[in-house]
């Protein structure tokens, strides 16, 4: 397709046709007539055009006819009808298919052509703005995460995949990589972005509670239910719903989940008739699912019904060339929101951390940036060692050689009795939240001391 708009005039009166390529011979556009409607269709089978000008009334096939095979191979290209016959029902069968103006006859050329570059400046708006919307979609920036390493473009790539599919998922990584960014962006650039996306989070619930947050329930189900109250499955439906460290459920929720994800129906708690629901479901887990169904902690038919993709989050320490530019968005957003003007930290700084393993990954990244913004006293940002003990202490706990899981089980240990069992510190200064703290810890009580 060249830049110059191609135009296809159909009109079997041949005086019709003549006429408008003489008003047309120095006009900016292409225009191929023909008398026959048959030949014309095969000429936008095989070419294509920008606008379709055709009379309504012709032997061997009509303008409404005509309009119908156009919309079959092309629904969005604009079709002006002639005719001299125009009828209320006219209009309305040819607009339903998509006919974008009439002109009746008798009609004056300069009319005819007044209306075609109206149309055609319209279109040519219509393009841009596509384009536009385009070009803003290919920036990484649409799925609100910063990187453009190759593990991290290798997850750009999986959400464009699955985005419109509304296929379920399972997210896998550990804390603080991004997992509910990774949801979002799926459900945002699916064709259902307008829907609901509603984050429920399986750790931070007792069963009871997931329960009725998740199926809703009927007055008088339990004590306290005063008013039935609609589920977040239901109040979701036709969208997304999160469930964030699914492998905290119970194996009853779990056994009450399958039944949704299978028959996409949801029954309150107290209530007897399920209500159908239209929902995909992303999961998200800091733990290896597949081996839980090994292992027999988690249950294989809904593991199977989830994991129709699965998406692996690589952990910072995986993507270190993103550091810097994730340093870099941190520090916009807080001089924003502080009201500050830091232009970056030192050339040093930023080597050491490139070099740290990020135990708390982008969340603990970005909880460091935003101390040293907050405490900061000029433009350029120096680490600080009461700031960053993480850093220079990582160093000294591995001279045995210990694998990741002692090396972190180490540091959260010492973090933990640097801040005198002040959990929601040590969970601060890690950048994590502070129910997988909580997990981590009970984990801990239950395995022998290092």
């Amino acid at each position: 397709m060249t830049d110059t708009p191609r135009i296809l005039f159909v009109d079997d009166d041949p005086t019709a046709g003549d006429l408008f390529l003489r008003f047309t011979r120095q006009s900016p556009f292409e225009v191929a007539v023909h008398r026959n409607p048959l030949d014309a269709l095969t000429d936008f089978r095989e070419q294509g055009a920008q606008l379709v000008v055709t009379d309504l009334s012709m032997p061997e096939m009509n303008g409404i006819e005509l309009l119908r095979h156009i919309r079959d191979i092309n629904d969005s290209v604009p079709v002006i009808i002639i005719t001299g016959y125009s009828t209320v029902d006219n209009a309305i069968e040819a607009l339903r298919l998509g006919a974008t103006d009439f002109i009746k006859k008798p009609y004056d050329m300069e009319e005819l052509l007044l209306q075609v570059e109206r149309t055609l400046e319209t279109e040519a708006l219509k393009r841009e703005n596509r384009l536009l919307k385009r070009q803003l979609k290919d920036e990484k920036l649409r799925y609100r995460m910063i990187g453009n390493s190759t593990a991290i473009q290798n997850i750009y790539a999986i959400i464009d995949k699955v985005a419109d599919i509304r296929c379920n998922v399972i997210i896998e990584g550990e804390s603080g990589t991004g997992k509910e960014l990774v949801a979002r962006a799926i459900h945002n650039q699916g064709a259902d972005a307008d829907k609901p996306f509603i984050v429920i989070d399986c750790g931070a619930l007792t069963d009871t509670l997931l329960e009725s947050e998740l199926f809703g329930h009927e007055k008088g189900a339990f004590t306290g239910a005063t008013h039935s109250k609609q589920g977040l499955l239901e109040a979701a439906s036709g969208g997304t719903v999160f469930l964030d460290e699914i492998c905290n459920i119970s194996d009853a929720m779990q056994t009450k989940l399958l039944r949704v994800v299978q028959e996409q129906q949801v029954t309150r708690v107290g209530g007897i008739k399920p209500t159908d629901i239209d929902v995909r479901f992303i999961v998200a887990t800091n733990r290896n699912l597949e081996k839980m169904v090994a292992e027999g902690e988690f249950r294989a038919d809904l593991y199977h019904r989830l994991n129709v993709v699965k998406i692996q989050l690589p952990p910072l320490r995986e993507r270190r060339d993103d550091i810097p530019a994730l340093v870099s968005s941190f520090i916009e957003e807080m001089n924003a929101r502080y009201h500050r003007d830091i232009d970056g930290f030192d050339a040093a700084s930023m080597e050491r951390l490139r070099d740290y393993s990020w135990p708390g990954n982008v969340r603990e990244l970005r909880n460091l940036v935003e101390r040293h913004i907050a405490l900061a006293d000029g433009k350029r940002l120096h680490l600080q060692d009461d700031l960053v003990s993480s850093l220079h202490e990582g160093d000294a706990i591995d001279a045995d050689q210990p694998d990741l899981s002692q090396l972190e089980k180490r540091y959260i240990l010492k973090l933990l009795d640097r801040f005198n069992g002040n959990r929601e510190r040590t969970a601060t200064a890690l950048g994590i939240n502070k129910s997988t703290l909580w997990r981590k810890l009970q984990q801990y009580d239950k395995e022998s001391p290092l």
